[in-house]
């Protein structure tokens, strides 16, 4: 990752663009789905890192910035939409004493009180739960909402009113208008009891719903359309603050919160008030100590400056007050046994070590399987099945290892297949890269679905008619066992189509009119769409350039492997000077000179017909298929002959289309900028390369004009 002051302005433009959807979209998995992908540690260090690049370029800042939003929008969700009459807001975080030092120095600044002023905190841990606001109008309970995006939420009333905690009506004497905000929770005990019963009403209980932890199935309970669903569930409350009020029963945080106990609201037992940061730290530390052992789950310690005409003055930033921070917890571990490693291959072919662990309760959920995501993890930790191992889960959701507590132990160490488990083909690691990956391809049934759906994708062959949902039913079938040349006999099972579920005889008939159409593909798609790692739609056409008759290509590449294994790269020789050697060889059993065409092209070609199971699969594919000779066509334009470059964002078409346009013009489509450089293309947040360009007087336009220049083309 690029420190951020060594970012030039269109480089941190770029990132953060990229951090606003990254966040934007974690965010809606974690409030608005209740499915997160990563964890909170993780979403909290894209939050720093777009925090700190918007600190050093703040005419950056964007208007979808994550620091203008809460939560997540609700979009498709069956409940209706609520307006809050004040903003929910979330809190910004603190991970250390220091930062806590430092959230109560800005607040002197901001007050301009004397750098040894006391400041009155209060501290209550922070309960991991749905946040959800209740209004009360003459004491009683009358509308209920979640969070939302902190402006519109979800009405909830009609579930609340059966949560025991919250009382239908306030006790005492409360203001006419009072919102209590607080947390929807589910205790772990609860939680544990609930996922045991979904399994023994389950007709089948290995398809039994299982909530992953007590915060998602707090939420999934809250937020049902049926009431009765919720009725089911058992919800708890906590109260941590208020919202929309028409008056105040005291002057501070810690007064109004005993009023909203004295009501008969619950808060947090935890909750007390500290009059210096030394006090809220020594609080923070205690709760951190009782952590697991508390009835709930939390992830951290909030401290609020305790006197309400303070908390007026400061104010609010664009998503959180200035008053009040949330001290979070590093995750929480536990020891367990390794007992065995598992290897998963993915659709793509990567293989992923998942560890199989005696199961153990983390932060209250039961751990019993940890990725150990590839050889060199493992090789760092040193583990072995029968080890005994220390298990955390980072942020609360993501299960890792990360301690070897018996790495001392003389057993011999765990050796990583060096052959796919699905298939046997070879599994290997590219030069530079830690995924070892099958090079089984089509034949692997791992990746069979995924490799068809890229076959006959709109790049590749483009057939149209065969969706995902298709293939994935011929492989059920089992007509689709020997690869993507099974395709082309699908007009063998015509029959046995038609009256399956969704075919009739016109849809089957179209089907395999459009198959039969691609009897004779384009020879450069033919081979994109094979999926070799690293021969991408512009390298498939830089090698048919060359090779003309795609027959040829096993024995150039089986040329390619030969070379390879009898010249490894000598001791003592530069990598640079010993690749360009080692390029010029292959470009030349290749008969190809594109730029394109480097190392990791010519390994994968090597790796892909090494495998005897892919030179079947091609033999067979071309059985069915004669691709004709490819000859590269090209138009007279103004650029034919000239060397162009392609950089930014491209906003009408992918770079391998604006590349293909390229050659279509008889120029040159280069991937860096030199003095051979004749055009450049630049989109928005062209970088290095424009300056290059400006710094050596090359032309430089736009996108609009780039395709004036293809519109104008004989």
């Amino acid at each position: 990752m690029t420190e951020i002051e060594s970012l030039t302005q269109a480089e941190a433009a770029n990132e953060l663009m990229r951090l606003a959807k990254q966040i934007a979209y974690h965010g809606k998995r974690y409030h608005a789905e209740d499915s997160p992908e990563i964890s909170d540690a993780e979403y909290d260090a894209l939050v720093r890192r777009n925090d700190a690049i918007e600190a050093a370029f703040p005419d950056l800042i964007r208007s979808d910035s994550p620091n203008q939003s809460v939560g997540a929008t609700i979009e498709a969700s069956p409940l209706a939409k609520v307006t809050h009459a004040q903003r929910m807001m979330s809190l910004d975080n603190a991970f250390s004493g220091e930062d806590v030092e430092e959230f109560a120095a800005r607040v002197r600044r901001f007050l301009n009180l004397a750098d040894d002023a006391a400041i009155a905190m209060t501290a209550e841990d922070k309960i991991d739960g749905l946040s959800c606001s209740l209004r009360y109008e003459n004491g009683l309970l009358v509308q209920a909402a979640t969070r939302g995006d902190g402006r519109v939420g979800e009405d909830v009333t009609a579930n609340v009113h059966h949560i025991a905690d919250i009382p239908q009506q306030l006790a005492g004497e409360a203001p006419a208008v009072f919102e209590i905000r607080g947390e929807v929770y589910m205790a772990k005990a609860d939680f544990t009891a609930l996922n045991e019963r979904l399994m023994s009403e389950a007709d089948d209980p290995a398809k039994a719903r299982q909530f992953a932890n007590p915060r998602n199935a707090a939420a999934g309970s809250l937020r049902q359309k049926d009431a009765n669903v919720t009725a089911s569930r058992p919800l708890r409350f906590l109260a941590h603050g208020w919202g929309d009020v028409s008056g105040l029963p005291a002057d501070t945080q810690f007064g109004v919160m005993k009023a909203i106990a004295g009501w008969g609201v619950p808060v947090s037992p935890l909750l007390v008030r500290c009059d210096s940061v030394t006090e809220v730290l020594a609080h923070y530390a205690e709760i951190e100590r009782r952590r697991a052992e508390m009835a709930y789950d939390i992830d951290g310690v909030v401290y609020k400056v305790d006197r309400l005409d303070w908390q007026q003055r400061l104010g609010f930033v664009a998503k959180a007050p200035r008053w009040a921070i949330a001290h979070k917890f590093p995750a929480e571990r536990a020891q367990t046994t390794l007992e065995a490693i598992d290897i998963q291959v993915g659709r793509t072919g990567k293989l992923t070590p998942v560890g199989r662990l005696t199961p153990v309760t983390v932060g209250g959920v039961v751990v019993s399987n940890v990725t150990l995501h590839n050889r060199d993890e493992i090789g760092r930790l040193g583990v072995r099945p029968g080890d005994r191992v220390v298990i955390q889960r980072a942020g609360d959701v993501i299960p890792q290892v990360v301690e070897n507590l018996t790495r001392e132990e003389v057993r011999p160490a765990y050796a990583f297949p060096d052959h796919c488990p699905v298939c046997n083909s070879e599994a290997v690691a590219e030069e530079g890269e830690v995924d070892v990956r099958c090079t089984g391809g089509l034949i692997c049934n791992a990746q069979k679905f995924e490799r068809l759906r890229h076959f006959v994708s709109r790049g590749a062959l483009d057939i149209e008619g065969l969706g995902e949902k298709s293939i994935q039913e011929f492989l059920d079938l089992g007509w689709l066992d020997r690869g993507p040349a099974d395709i082309f006999r699908l007009k063998n099972h015509r029959h046995e189509l038609i009256g399956r579920e969704g075919w009739k005889e016109k849809s089957v008939d179209n089907l395999l009119a459009a198959i039969e159409a691609k009897r004779s593909p384009d020879a450069a798609r033919l081979l994109f769409g094979l999926g070799i790692r690293h021969v991408g739609a512009v390298t498939a056409r830089d090698l048919l350039k060359g090779l003309g008759d795609l027959a040829l290509l096993p024995a150039k590449a089986t040329g390619i492997q030969a070379y390879l294994d009898t010249n490894p790269q000598a001791e003592g020789e530069s990598d640079g000077k010993f690749t360009a050697r080692k390029m010029d060889a292959i470009k030349s059993i290749l008969e190809v000179r594109a730029d394109g065409i480097g190392p990791a092209v010519a390994e994968a070609l090597g790796d892909f017909f090494h495998e005897p199971h892919n030179r079947d699969l091609w033999d067979d594919l071309l059985s069915e298929v004669s691709p004709p000779p490819y000859v590269l066509e090209t138009r007279d334009s103004e650029v034919s002959g000239m060397t162009v470059v392609f950089t930014g964002k491209l906003e009408t078409m992918s770079r391998d289309e604006a590349k293909a346009q390229a050659e279509a013009l008889g120029a040159k489509a280069a991937g860096s900028v030199s003095a051979k450089t004749d055009l450049v293309v630049a989109g928005p947040g062209a970088g290095s390369k424009l300056k290059q360009a400006s710094a050596l007087d090359i032309r430089v336009i736009d996108e609009a004009e780039w395709a004036a220049i293809v519109a104008a083309a004989s």
